[in-house]
């Protein structure tokens, strides 16, 4: 069993612990470690493909629990699932919505830039040959 496996068997504690001591001793190593965790996923951060997975796992933990599952009220259970399924929905809405904004602040600023290089003036014809 590898160095990495036994510190993941002894979770995130040990890590943290293991990257002060590697920043109190040589600061230069305890970067490297710290951009190890951070690379490899050890520390739970990273890409937003990993919080999307983690936004999956807590809802299936949620729908698992006791409270995620039967309150034993129909009424209530009934209201709880056409809410959830409403934010979810809400959730996708808004995320479209932050695309649209992006592409169109993305589109105005090389929009932006185009006019800009339009308008920009033409240096002088030295000897027959336009500027680059």
């Amino acid at each position: 069993m590898g160095f990495a496996a036994r510190m993941d068997e002894m979770g995130k504690p040990a890590w943290i612990g293991l990257l002060v001591l590697t920043f109190i001793i040589a600061w230069p190593v305890g970067l490297a470690l710290l951009a190890y965790l951070i690379w490899s996923g050890r520390m739970g951060c990273g890409s937003h493909g990993r919080w999307h997975g983690r936004q999956e796992r807590w809802k299936e933990q949620w729908r698992r629990s006791p409270w995620g599952g039967s309150s034993g009220n129909a009424a209530f259970d009934e209201y709880r699932a056409e809410t959830l399924k409403r934010l979810e929905e809400e959730e996708k809405e808004f995320r479209d919505f932050l695309d649209r904004l992006r592409k169109a602040k993305d589109k105005a600023e090389f929009d932006q830039f185009m006019a800009d290089r339009r308008s920009k003036p033409q240096g002088p014809i030295i000897d027959g040959e336009q500027p680059a």
